[in-house]
């Protein structure tokens, strides 16, 4: 399938997912909405995934946008940190915990299949 819009990219369409569930969590949960710190950082960790894709795609150029993924995939383990956090906490319960940490999964695997992808295209033109 051809790439011509960033949502057609599946890292992006993940990650899209994961700010979804992040934050139907948080708005669900008094206890989260309280901590503003916890809360704007872990909203900004999700947004940034979704949002590195995007930016990414839209550089144009292989070696720019490899680097835009991987801050994808560090801002969904930074995701997954901060739900220690919230879990440690009682903020979100063990399967709030294990939805979200687990599309964090889901987006950091095809960020990294993605930028091997690229790497290997990149290859080709040496």
């Amino acid at each position: 399938m051809k790439i011509s819009r960033f949502e057609d990219i599946e890292a992006w369409q993940e990650a899209r997912k994961l700010v979804k569930m992040l934050y139907e969590v948080i708005n669900k949960s008094q206890k989260i909405r309280k901590d503003f710190r916890l809360v704007n950082q872990i909203q900004d960790a999700a947004d940034s995934s979704m949002s590195n894709i995007a930016e990414g795609f839209a550089r144009r150029g292989n070696r720019e946008f490899v680097q835009f993924l991987f801050i994808s995939k560090s801002s969904a383990a930074e995701v997954q940190s901060h739900l220690y956090v919230a879990f440690d906490r009682e903020y979100i319960s063990q399967d709030e915990f294990n939805m979200i940490y687990n599309q964090a999964e889901v987006v950091s695997k095809l960020d990294s299949g993605f930028i091997k992808y690229l790497n290997s295209q990149l290859n080709k033109l040496k």
